[in-house]
């Protein structure tokens, strides 16, 4: 079995952010939209870059995106991308700030589809419940899995950018809807 780090998953290795990241927030089950949306931002945020990146970044990704406010963040203009194009609490990348809003305009249809966003990433699971997988090194946690390779495939005909099957995965197990935790972690289970 790969070693825990401080009875951890390895992965966060001592960095205090990432840390307190994957022990407070990590694989636990996310039900409020807002946080989904932010999940959902992020993640998109990250494409090529490190977690560690985006997370260092997250204040200032909830000033330029207003809390997460999807209704705020889909009412946003040409105007607004322009501004957080010199705005140095994020990264400053025009394709993925614009699809940011697109996405935003998106996940509402989705939240008036299905009552809510975790409504329809619930509407893939088995039995509509998170997933447990019981990893034992970091090479067992895969980057993508049939449940992503489906939403991702879903969520890209509904028009989301940004959103592939890897960073669905990486979606899925922030928010808690996958538990990817190594078995002996501290955090297995707590969900």
């Amino acid at each position: 079995m790969e070693s825990l780090i401080d009875g951890r998953c390895p992965w966060c290795g001592h960095d205090p952010l990432y840390t307190a990241y994957h022990d407070n927030e990590w694989g636990r089950p996310v039900a409020d939209d807002r946080r989904l949306f932010e999940f959902l931002i992020l993640e998109s945020a990250q494409a090529g870059l490190s977690w560690i990146t985006i997370l260092r970044r997250r204040r200032g990704y909830r000033e330029a995106f207003f809390g997460f406010d999807v209704e705020r963040v889909a009412a946003m203009t040409e105007d607004d991308v322009v501004r957080l194009m010199s705005f140095d609490g994020i990264i400053r990348n025009r394709r993925k700030i614009q699809s940011a809003i697109s996405n935003a305009r998106r996940f509402l249809e989705v939240q008036r589809e299905f009552g809510s966003f975790r409504n329809f990433i619930l509407s893939f699971l088995p039995d509509g419940c998170p997933i447990v997988n019981h990893p034992k090194t970091i090479a067992d946690i895969p980057a993508s899995s049939p449940l992503s390779d489906a939403i991702a495939k879903d969520m890209k005909r509904r028009g989301f950018s940004f959103f592939g099957s890897t960073m669905c995965y990486s979606f899925l197990q922030a928010a808690g809807f996958i538990d990817d935790h190594l078995d002996g972690c501290r955090c297995k289970y707590l969900s």
